[in-house]
């Protein structure tokens, strides 16, 4: 790594790092030609990069859920069991569960069924949600989006540990000692926490005890390790240790550091302006992304060589134990994406992994 990228290195877990790969199944024009493809090939392509990243050896695969015409994942938990079968080893997660809207017991039946599909490779990851279509949709006020998350969490983590649950709560019938199947081949389903910043968010999965899944989607990512920094606080007042923490974030790779650049910015700038034209954001302009995807940016897009180098950086900051790389922000083709994760599981993941390996053979161990 260059001496400019160097922070101070931080205390890091001898757990072996883990990279892998999210979506949120995009269905929107290519922005080199302006065609949309069908929602059925949306997610045989999705499919195919599922299994393209088992096989490549990343380790992990996360689907988001979203109930908008410009995603095709409403269901996570379908497409990952479809994924099941043609996997061997990568972990499948949501990415996220929008728990707020959601069921709990659905939510933990439909992931016990694919835990048990994938011989144990099954993880929820949770979260409030960044979109909102969904509370309308399943009868839900956005008045109660903080208590709807806390409860509906309190009850999935009760579900998890008992075969048979009492409860009662404000926004779900009560349960009295009923029993809920199927249960998972891990003991306990991996369920993380999603947050994209808010320290209310990070405060309640370290008093937990959950893992925590960091969302890096814009500006610096030194500006995120106050955030890191708490829930490790919080989480060693609460008692618990050696608690994954994973860093989520936009990227992209290709042979050059041009190709990359100019393949990943349409489709991306596209996305990120439809969006942010909903939310009252300002355009993403060339020199915006550009700035991004500088060494000290948020976008990990470039060469193998460049995203590696980011990677460890970032892993200098935060001493995490898992990196995700979302590589369909808008529509790209679907032979550059697979090249894509080619590159990232052959090129990046064992130099990654080799190198973090050695530096932590001489770290003490933190709670990570």
């Amino acid at each position: 790594m260059s001496a400019q990228l160097t922070p101070p290195v931080k205390p890091t877990s001898k757990r072996p790092f883990e990279i892998g790969l999210t979506s949120f199944a995009d269905l929107t024009p290519d922005a080199a030609t302006g065609q949309t493809i069908s929602p059925e090939r949306r997610l045989r392509d999705l499919l195919e990069e599922i299994e393209l990243a088992d096989q490549v050896g990343l380790d992990v695969f996360g689907l988001g859920e979203h109930h908008r015409a410009d995603f095709v994942a409403s269901a996570p938990a379908v497409v990952l069991a479809a994924a099941a079968t043609r996997t061997k080893n990568i972990r499948l997660t949501s990415a996220v569960t929008v728990l707020s809207s959601d069921d709990p017991v659905r939510v933990f039946q439909n992931f016990a069924t694919l835990d048990l599909l994938s011989g144990g490779r099954a993880e929820i990851m949770a979260g409030r949600g960044s979109f909102t279509e969904s509370f309308p949709l399943f009868g839900y006020d956005l008045r109660d989006y903080d208590t709807l998350f806390e409860e509906k969490l309190a009850l999935l983590l009760e579900l998890r540990r008992s075969e048979h649950v009492t409860w009662s709560g404000r926004h779900r019938p009560s349960l009295d000692g009923l029993g809920v199947y199927p249960r998972p081949v891990q003991e306990e389903l991996p369920v993380w926490i999603a947050v994209g910043g808010t320290p209310e968010s990070v405060v309640r999965a370290g008093r937990l005890g959950l893992p925590l899944a960091l969302a890096i989607i814009g500006g610096m990512p030194e500006r995120f390790t106050p955030f890191v920094d708490l829930y490790r606080d919080v989480a060693a007042r609460s008692g618990h240790a050696e608690l994954p923490v994973s860093v989520n974030t936009h990227a992209y790779l290709a042979d050059t550091t041009q190709q990359a650049a100019d393949e990943f910015y349409p489709s991306y700038a596209l996305q990120m302006n439809r969006i942010g034209l909903e939310r009252g954001w300002s355009g993403m302009s060339r020199p915006q992304f550009d700035a991004l995807r500088s060494p000290r940016g948020a976008l990990a897009v470039g060469t193998p060589e460049e995203v590696t180098e980011k990677i460890l950086f970032q892993h200098d900051l935060f001493g995490h134990g898992r990196f995700l790389a979302q590589f369909s922000v808008g529509t790209l083709p679907h032979k550059s994406v697979m090249h894509a994760i080619k590159l990232l599981g052959t090129k990046v993941a064992p130099v990654v992994r080799e190198e973090i390996a050695r530096r932590t053979e001489s770290q003490p161990v933190a709670n990570l």
